[in-house]
């Protein structure tokens, strides 16, 4: 095994294979165990494999760390990390937490480590690189340095005492899924912290990422005015859910909270049960009159902030062009309109043999529905035949899902490397 010092920052999202060259997954963080006289052990990473799932990685496992890969033995145990009692995350515990050096006052901050190999064979904790405290001769404001890890000391008054914003940089380009699972797997503690740091956007695409109890679980921990924020931010769909989960006094003083416009959506959508295409549905789909053109339609698409599988249609009926509209016309999809000059009016290439489906119709009706015409999109109409929604595939697949699809991977362990 390679003895040479490596920064655990550059290890995060290195290609972790076995010993013919197939990758296993990819270093997400480093597991060690502090000790009273000693520099933190490393006992282990944390290593993501396909389907997200993360799963512990002995370092005995482990034969080489290299400059571009890590070597494996191949044989580990699949089963969902859980983290135990004593054990530090590196990337997502240590970096940030603020420690004493012995030639200064006051504290410094850990901003990456190194890992070494000992002539026992111990794989240890060896330097931090941290930050200085502000002005203290012979040090400039904002200087850093590499220390030894003897060197340093742990506050005794603050032993948790941490910065999440050294973590947030690793969290803040994730895709919402993996925010969501990263988010998920730290201690309650740190997780309401990086939360508390987070955009609010960003905190609402976890959200919408995550089950109905960590939804929940994650608003009652903090503040109304902040949870109103976050749900302002969620699609309307996913955060009248979240409100007709929580207790109805609660999710009416959100409700009250949240921006007037956001919350008329949401309380539109929470008169209709769950289980119909009016509890389903995003009542902002993008609608267009019949005069408009295939390049004003094309132009709504192309916002970045419309999701895939809305943007795969427009929707055409009578003014108002905002929900509820006026009565419904018909839709016209996106792969039409590419084969069209941008000048043709949508008029031309309405699509009327899709029906709407009612508000009141069943989440079962519209699967079928969708199945039935190869959609990812279905408009949804109120009794006056008014457009007031679109029904997506992944809306249907959220509902249809066990609610703990996300995690639904194989459990078994491969032979081997049991924690």
């Amino acid at each position: 095994m390679s003895s040479s010092r490596i920064f655990v920052r550059r290890l995060a999202g290195r290609g972790v294979f076995d010993p013919v060259g197939d990758r296993i997954g990819k270093v997400r963080d480093v597991l060690v165990v502090y000790r009273a006289a000693a520099a933190p052990r490393v006992v282990g990473l944390i290593v993501e494999i396909p389907g997200k799932r993360r799963v512990f990685v002995p370092i005995g496992r482990i034969t080489s760390i290299g400059a571009g890969q890590i070597i494996a033995t191949g044989l580990i145990n699949v089963r969902r990390f859980e983290q135990r009692r004593g054990e530090t995350r590196m990337i997502a515990e240590m970096m940030g937490r603020e420690v004493h050096l012995a030639e200064l006052t006051g504290v410094a901050t850990i901003e990456d480590a190194a890992i070494d190999r000992t002539r026992s064979g111990e794989w240890i904790v060896s330097e931090v690189f941290v930050r200085l405290p502000k002005p203290s001769a012979p040090f400039a404001r904002g200087d850093s340095r590499i220390v030894r890890w003897a060197d340093l000391r742990l506050p005794t008054d603050s032993p948790n005492a941490q910065s999440a914003e050294s973590l947030i940089q690793t969290l803040v380009d994730l895709k919402p899924a993996d925010l969501a699972e990263a988010l998920l797997e730290l201690p309650n503690a740190r997780m309401l912290e990086v939360v508390s740091e987070l955009p609010d956007n960003r905190v609402a695409d976890a959200l919408e990422e995550m089950t109905e109890t960590d939804q929940v679980a994650i608003l009652g921990q903090v503040s109304n005015h902040r949870a109103a924020d976050v749900l302002d931010e969620m699609e309307a769909d996913d955060a009248a859910d979240l409100i007709a989960a929580l207790p109805a006094a609660q999710g009416e003083e959100l409700l009250e909270l949240m921006e007037p416009e956001e919350a008329e959506d949401v309380r539109r959508l929470l008169e209709y049960h769950a289980d119909t295409a009016g509890g389903l549905m995003s009542p902002s789909p993008i609608v267009l009159s019949a005069e408009s053109s295939v390049a004003e339609g094309l132009a709504m698409i192309r916002r970045t902030e419309i999701p895939p599988a809305m943007a795969s249609a427009v929707f055409v009926t009578l003014p108002p062009y905002e929900t509820p509209t006026g009565e419904y016309v018909g839709m016209a999809h996106f792969q039409r309109m590419l084969r069209y000059p941008p000048h043709e009016r949508l008029s031309a290439l309405i699509d009327t043999e899709i029906e709407a489906v009612s508000v009141h119709a069943s989440a079962a009706e519209v699967a079928r529905r969708l199945a039935s015409y190869d959609l990812v999109a279905l408009p949804v109409v109120d009794d006056q035949q008014r457009l007031v929604g679109v029904v997506t595939i992944d809306d249907v697949l959220d509902h249809l899902l066990p609610d703990d699809w996300r995690h639904a991977v194989d459990e078994t362990p491969l032979p081997g490397a049991h924690r």
